[in-house]
């Protein structure tokens, strides 16, 4: 649920890219680790303020979800409040000629979602006390740290497999420099793990 502590928790991370005096330039994000999920969300909006009886949040989410889901089976793309929603497609081979694409060539790819301008408006009146520094662990020094890193993927594995985001989340680390990890194990004479495309995400597994 929402934190008690006064302004938005941010974490500094450190970038490839390389600034004027020769140091990794860095970027902000919101503090990670803080979630809230459906059922919490749905409880938060029946509490003081909101008006809502415990569950219509839910029920709201439902009843839209299926409602969108048909009209962008249709091909059409939905305006809300929240944004615009609309299918992506994609070819499941390479064409060049468009008299030869087929109708089994076309496969749903996801769905496209561009925020709506009134979420910035919507943010920020809640942002009296602006942004908060949290502590944020040394990426570079996490990485120079194999023990620590083939421990974090020993936990990970025990769910047999991992991924980008779960490893990310038990070392500590950016999703760059956990994809980065990841894939160096999947190569050279010795490799520790083997990646499979599934869907859009990657998974790794202990070879």
């Amino acid at each position: 649920m929402p934190r008690k502590k006064d302004g938005m928790p941010y974490e500094v991370y450190p970038t490839p890219a390389k600034g004027r005096d020769g140091r990794n330039i860095v970027y902000v994000r919101p503090a990670g680790g803080f979630k809230v999920d459906m059922k919490q969300l749905d409880e938060f909006c029946s509490g003081d303020g909101y008006g809502l009886r415990s569950g219509e949040l839910s029920l709201v989410f439902g009843v839209f979800m299926r409602a969108a889901s048909e009209l962008m089976a249709k091909g059409y793309r939905v305006e809300t409040t929240l944004g615009s929603f609309a299918p992506k497609l994609a070819l499941i081979r390479e064409v060049t000629n468009p008299d030869e694409v087929r109708n089994s060539d076309v496969v749903l790819d996801g769905v496209e979602y561009k925020p709506g301008k009134r979420w910035n408006k919507e943010i920020g009146q809640w942002l009296h006390h602006g942004f908060r520094k949290e502590y944020t662990p040394d990426v570079l020094q996490l990485m120079a740290d194999n023990a620590y890193l083939e421990g974090a993927l020993k936990e990970c594995l025990k769910e047999g497999y991992t991924t980008v985001k779960r490893f990310a989340e038990q070392a500590n680390l950016t999703r760059y420099s956990a994809r980065k990890q990841l894939n160096a194990w999947t190569r050279g004479e010795n490799p520790k793990l083997l990646k499979t495309r599934m869907g859009q995400q990657d998974i790794y597994t202990e070879l």
